[in-house]
């Protein structure tokens, strides 16, 4: 398919390999392009991160020297040294250890929880730098700078990153700010990357063009064009990728080839493989017997992850109703006046390896919904899996609002505190949802179900069933703290933005 340098010596010249005039052996293989700078929304972005980063240090800096250091702000012990000269060049440090970790890599700016997780890493890498500095060669910095500035530039910094990244959507919702990609693989797997990336407003990548390695047959590019297979290295020639995203379907030549043929060009080359399901952190390459391999760790459910999730569900659900006790009153006022019925509802629903719970919410239906439910599911086709209704007769004018602002699920606080539900999980269900398991959907079950997760922040009811399921499970195979605390942040914009609730 692609063209081998072993098979084809005649395309890069009929004539034998020797040494010209100056000794030098002439090949097209050794010619050296420099690939172009970083250029469009990428390069600026990054300068923006920068200034945001810079505008974070020097008011944790500014704050620290002011608020908490004695005036005049002197080194303990070095009257001829003033913090004011000193904190410029532990500011401009720790924007280089930014820069160092990669925090600002345009390849993990926008999504997921690398650019945080690095963010934090500089930070504390930076500073334990410092504190060994310090020793070191005797320099007596004020422990100020260790428990006020590191935890207030870190905060500050992730309140840029996260104003920044709402920016960045703001923009991918509008079709910008997205890197061109050529896609190849097999039909069906080039499809399937086609139809996620398109289903996914940010996503960072936005197909241009597909290259079927396979028989095309009548596979649906979405009006995308299709580059021929020889023609790969001349269509990247043209400018027009910013990245080539692989699929499958390649052997390893053909790879290593595309690889050669591509690296003087300034695009990304990515892999898409099979096991879409498996995070980064499940995810290490290491290098056997000359090859590259990927070892893929097997998901765990009871180690003491379980126990930190469960002791911050008790914390945080006991602070949220503290917190929300007003709320509370004046919601079960409102219902109570409403039609004159009970204010909660309770109903058991099938949680952690198939135990049932009790859920509790506030009743946003009429007192007789249960009764009608077998009568709509009839309706809407006779699945109860996921079963919803956009526009429910049975929810009451209140219930309308709760809904709306998905204020009816405050309750389940006392649900997690009680140990039936988490915060974060798949979606809680009944038991006559689970009896249309799939062999597959019991994964679900694995871990507690959650009052939010991956389906409250990627579409909630505007999600098919299929898709539903299939981020519970992903959320199964790959859950961790810091990803659960991504999650409650996201739910947050999600529920004011009113988005997939009915």
């Amino acid at each position: 398919m692609l063209n081998d340098p072993q098979s084809n010596k005649a395309d890069a010249g009929s004539a034998p390999i020797i040494p010209n005039e100056t000794g030098t052996v002439a090949h097209p293989a050794l010619n050296e392009v420099s690939r172009a700078k970083e250029s469009g929304w990428s390069a600026q972005y990054c300068l923006t991160l920068q200034i945001v980063d810079t505008v974070a240090i020097a008011i944790a800096m500014a704050i620290t020297v002011f608020a908490f250091l004695p005036s005049p702000p002197y080194l303990s012990g070095l009257n001829a040294v003033i913090y004011w000269s000193f904190t410029p060049m532990l500011a401009l440090v720790w924007i280089i250890a930014l820069g160092f970790t990669g925090s600002r890599d345009r390849r993990i700016i926008g999504s997921g929880l690398d650019e945080y997780r690095l963010v934090i890493s500089a930070s504390i890498i930076f500073f334990a730098g410092l504190a060994i500095s310090s020793y070191w060669f005797f320099i007596p910095l004020a422990r100020t700078l260790f428990v006020v500035t590191l935890p207030l530039g870190v905060f500050l910094l992730l309140l840029g990153r996260w104003a920044m990244r709402g920016f960045l959507t703001r923009r991918r919702l509008l079709g910008r700010a997205k890197t061109p990609a050529l896609v190849i693989g097999l039909p069906e797997e080039v499809e399937l990357l086609l139809k996620r990336l398109s289903s996914d407003v940010e996503a960072s990548y936005k197909p241009v063009g597909v290259c079927f390695v396979g028989n095309s047959g009548t596979t649906e590019t979405g009006g995308l064009p299709v580059v021929d297979p020889d023609a790969i290295k001349e269509a990247v020639a043209t400018g027009q990728y910013g990245a080539v995203i692989i699929t499958g379907g390649m052997s390893h030549t053909e790879v290593r080839d595309l690889a050669w043929n591509l690296e003087n060009y300034p695009v990304d080359l990515m892999f898409a493989p099979s096991m879409v399901d498996f995070a980064g952190p499940r995810i290490m390459v290491s290098s056997v017997a000359g090859l590259s391999v990927v070892h893929v760790d097997l998901p765990k459910f009871s180690d003491w992850r379980t126990f930190v999730k469960r002791a911050f569900d008790i914390v945080f659900s006991a602070l949220a109703l503290i917190v929300l006790a007003p709320v509370f009153l004046v919601v079960a006022i409102v219902i109570k006046l409403d039609d004159k019925g009970p204010v909660f509802f309770r109903q058991e629903r099938i949680g952690i390896k198939g135990k049932p719970f009790v859920i509790h919410k506030f009743r946003s239906m009429k007192v007789d919904a249960e009764q009608q439910v077998q009568k709509l599911i009839a309706e809407q086709g006779g699945t109860a899996l996921l079963f919803k209704v956009k526009n429910d007769p049975r929810i009451t004018r209140v219930g309308a609002i709760l809904r709306k602002y998905s204020i009816d699920e405050l309750p389940q606080f006392w649900t997690v505190l009680l140990g039936g539900m988490s915060i974060v999980g798949p979606r809680p269900q009944v038991a006559r949802e689970v009896a249309e398991y799939a062999d597959m959907h019991y994964r679900r079950l694995l871990v507690k179900p959650g009052i939010t997760g991956l389906w409250q922040i990627s579409g909630r009811n505007d999600l098919t069933v299929d898709e539903s399921i299939a981020l519970d499970l992903r959320y199964v195979e790959n859950w961790s703290f810091v990803g659960d605390l991504l999650i409650m942040l996201k739910t947050v914009r999600v529920v004011l933005k009113r988005e997939g609730a009915y």
